[in-house]
């Protein structure tokens, strides 16, 4: 039994800042603070998704060049 903590694998949980910032802007959208699109207000989910699909093609493209 190894009680050791470099043992043990290590795991994010948490929802991230993207994640808080769409949870605001929707509930400021749902009481009428902003009067933003869902577009926009749900931003923050895919503009993440766009940054983290452009880093995995930049890391594609190199790995390629590389061989």
């Amino acid at each position: 039994m190894l009680n050791d903590k470099s043992s043990k694998a290590s795991s994010s949980s948490g929802i991230g800042f993207c994640g808080l910032l769409t949870i605001a802007f929707i509930v400021l959208k749902l009481l009428h603070v902003i009067e933003w699109s869902w577009v926009w207000v749900l931003a923050p989910m895919w503009i993440g998704l766009l940054i983290g699909m452009i880093i995995l093609a930049v890391v594609v493209v190199i790995a390629l060049k590389v061989d």
